[in-house]
């Protein structure tokens, strides 16, 4: 496999929507007093990993995030991670929207889901699949596979990307939970995507990062073996 960088999904803090259980989609809502401490304490995790890129979804409530727990970063926008286009679902209480028609299409066939004047939600999972493989090959590209970076958005956009990580199709996409201010890690090798952490709230995350690596020593006869090809353990890592 070729070494590639690694991604860390960071979904907002909480936000005034959240806590009252409205729908906010695109609307520019922002953290409440525990979105703000969440992403304060996020940042205190993070401060040990060496980010080199960091990207953000517009809305002001992961720009919110991003300010709190990563200060001295200078995050670029990408608009691939905004939120789903909820059309006029936006802003209406979940509780309302449970007795609408498409409701059960949204929570068990999600890919046939297109919400009223807004998006399919298989678009929003293409888009935002396409966004954070982009972004990884170019930061891998750049900066080299011991690389780790961070893209902050929303918990659908980050359920879609893990469901695509795991290869299951979108309609299982709602068995994935991405609470706020959690961290969800990925590693998109040659071969297959690997989940690192998901939905993390509380480890280190400076074990994620990558140690430098070696360079190969030139096999001699003398290291010959009938060991199994592939050798030990760690040898498919």
């Amino acid at each position: 496999m070729i070494p590639v960088a690694t991604l860390l999904l960071l979904r907002h803090g909480r936000t005034t929507a959240n806590a009252d259980g409205g729908l906010a989609g695109r609307q520019p809502v922002e953290l409440d007093d525990t979105g703000r401490a969440q992403a304060s304490a996020v940042g205190e995790r993070l401060r040990a990993v060496p980010l080199a890129a960091v990207v953000t979804s517009p809305l002001i409530r992961c720009r919110q995030t991003l300010e709190l727990a990563l200060p001295q970063a200078t995050p670029t926008v990408e608009e691939g991670l905004i939120e789903c286009d909820y059309g006029s679902w936006e802003g209406q209480p979940l509780k309302k929207l449970a007795k609408e028609p498409i409701w059960p299409v949204v929570q068990q066939h999600p890919s046939a889901a297109v919400f009223p004047d807004g998006e399919a939600m298989a678009a929003m999972a293409a888009r935002a699949v396409a966004a954070v493989r982009a972004w990884d090959a170019r930061v891998t590209a750049e900066h080299g596979p011991e690389a780790v970076w961070l893209a902050c958005s929303h918990g659908d956009v980050i359920k879609a990307i893990v469901a695509d990580a795991l290869g299951v199709h979108l309609d299982l996409f709602q068995r994935i939970v991405a609470d706020p201010a959690s961290v969800t890690a990925i590693r998109f090798t040659s071969l297959r995507p690997f989940l690192l952490r998901l939905n993390d709230t509380g480890g280190d995350l400076a074990t994620l990062v990558p140690p430098p690596r070696k360079r190969r020593r030139r096999a001699t006869r003398a290291t010959d073996s009938d060991a199994a090809i592939g050798g030990g353990a760690g040898a498919a890592e």
